[in-house]
């Protein structure tokens, strides 16, 4: 089956060998996802910007993989502070309050910038 791979262009992707999304058949995997938007974190400070943008960016490896926000099934959320679950989580509603994915939401204790407060991973099923 092939392997459809979608680039952000961010450097992480050739230091780690990643890809941002997979789409294999009619399955696609978007890989853990800050809130970078040309080469800057947008809402610094802010968890529900981040997560905004985090799902903004998700949204665009989908398409770019032929797949539409509503075709998600899952996401995985993951917080440096999970105080700040209200403000993600009302991002994570906003962006699919009509599909209800399967989810968790972890602490963790940094990401790979110390200013970034969210990364978000999601995996779709494009329903034909």
């Amino acid at each position: 089956m092939e392997r459809l791979r979608i680039s952000s262009g961010a450097p992480w992707e050739s230091l780690v060998a990643y890809s941002r999304a997979i789409r294999v058949g009619d399955h696609v995997h978007v890989s853990g996802t800050t809130a970078l938007k040309d080469g800057s974190l947008v809402g610094q400070g802010d968890a529900y910007l981040q997560a905004r943008q985090c799902l903004a960016n998700i949204n665009h490896a989908l398409e770019s993989a032929g797949a539409r926000m509503t075709d998600v099934i899952r996401t995985r959320i993951y917080v440096t502070d999970i105080d700040l679950w209200e403000e993600v989580g009302r991002a994570h509603r906003e962006a699919f309050a009509d599909v209800m994915p399967a989810t968790s939401m972890v602490e963790i204790s940094r990401l790979i910038d110390c200013a970034m407060l969210v990364e978000i991973e999601a995996d779709a099923w494009i329903s034909k």
